[in-house]
């Protein structure tokens, strides 16, 4: 089992940036954790979860949802278990709670729809003000 522990969210301006961190422990020698696809997804109030960005298991394959294509970018450290989420030109509409998870590769991943993915971060709080 995965641990995930997300960190970074904060209060920001709109047009600001923040880079929010996903640190993996548990059976996360670099071995495992660089073979696990991982995503961010994020959950706005009264609103469902919806998908952010993912990334394969060897950082070579990328997938956005198009609200944040050109301004967020999603990248892994497989030799410090941590996976990152640079945000820049935030928007009010960005406001949400952003959580990780994680999944074993899988054929054709990563993938965009959350029950692909089996563990899962308690999130962090990403507040933009306008």
């Amino acid at each position: 089992q995965v641990q995930l522990v997300e960190s970074g969210g904060r209060l920001v301006q709109a047009g600001g940036s923040l880079k929010l961190s996903c640190a993996a422990s548990g059976r996360t020698s670099s071995t495992y954790f660089s073979t696990y696809d991982m995503a961010w997804f994020r959950q706005a109030p009264g609103k469902e979860r919806e998908f952010v960005a993912a990334i394969s298991w060897n950082g070579r394959s990328t997938l956005y949802t198009d609200s944040v294509k050109g301004r967020f970018t999603i990248s892994r450290d497989n030799a410090k278990n941590t996976m990152y989420l640079q945000m820049n030109s935030l928007k009010p509409e960005d406001t949400a709670v952003y959580y990780c998870a994680t999944t074993r590769a899988k054929v054709g991943g990563p993938y965009s729809y959350s029950n692909a993915y089996d563990s899962w971060g308690q999130g962090t709080q990403v507040t933009v003000s306008s």
